[in-house]
């Protein structure tokens, strides 16, 4: 989102990819062009809001994923299983 100066006038420019090249929008100028760029600058306030809370989240999702496969690795070794190339296989009895 850009505002653009052109002689004494300045132009509201809305930027989006198509497919591998930018694309400018003209919005416009004057006070419909002030409240389109005041609407986009809260659009992104909000997606980036999103975005950090996405972001958390998937951390918190990550610990409790490591920390379970922590327990499970605990349980897995307690009871007489070992890792073999990613695969748990219980421990053979050799005495007997």
């Amino acid at each position: 989102m850009a505002w653009e100066s052109r002689g004494n006038n300045r132009y509201y420019y809305r930027k989006r990819w198509v497919g591998k090249k930018v694309v400018s929008e003209y919005v416009g100028k004057g006070p419909a062009a002030e409240e389109a760029a005041g609407l986009d600058l809260e659009r992104r306030k909000r997606l980036r809001e999103d975005r950090d809370r996405m972001n958390s989240l998937l951390l918190q999702i990550k610990r409790i994923d490591y920390t379970i496969k922590g327990v499970i690795t605990g349980v897995l070794l307690a009871s007489g299983f070992h890792n073999h190339k990613g695969q748990w296989r219980k421990k053979r009895d050799v005495n007997g």
